[in-house]
């Protein structure tokens, strides 16, 4: 059985190929080898635009605005598969664009970055305020980035 099973949508004309799927797919297995989750996993990933997210912020978190990466943790084993279900990581792929743009490491490298930003969220960690847990978050988040692409530089948020 395969370590990671990814599924992928996308919506409000986002197109995904199979470079931006493998990108995907290989960050979020760099997160579970960082993490020693040694089972097999299931994550599914939305891709979308600052449309699209803004909805599911406004709908899931009252919050009124696009935004980079959405993620809500399932946490369960499913019964049929065996897999342990991550849970669903909503990717708006122009706010990537943008930022890779303005921290000037590129598209491909912000993605990289969001799908570890998230997987972590979806494994429990959490940055809600500036304490240990968004230091222990960063910490991590960096040494994967690292391990995933060692010559970029990971910017500090």
């Amino acid at each position: 059985m395969e370590k990671l099973h990814l599924s992928l949508r996308c919506e409000n004309g986002v197109k995904s190929t199979p470079e931006l799927r493998k990108r995907i797919k290989t960050a979020a297995l760099a997160v579970l080898k960082a993490e020693d989750m040694a089972g097999p996993c299931e994550l599914s990933v939305l891709l979308t635009d600052d449309e699209g997210i803004h909805a599911i912020n406004r709908q899931f978190r009252d919050v009124d605005k696009p935004t980079d990466v959405l993620s809500f943790p399932m946490g369960d084993e499913d019964p049929a598969t065996g897999r342990y279900l991550l849970g669903d990581m909503v990717l708006n792929l122009s706010q990537a664009e943008k930022q890779g743009a303005a921290f000037g490491h590129g598209a491909d490298h912000e993605i990289s970055y969001l799908t570890v930003h998230s997987v972590l969220h979806l494994l429990g960690y959490d940055h809600v305020d500036e304490g240990p847990m968004k230091r222990q978050m960063r910490a991590r988040e960096k040494a994967i980035m690292a391990e995933l692409e060692p010559d970029t530089k990971t910017e500090e948020i």
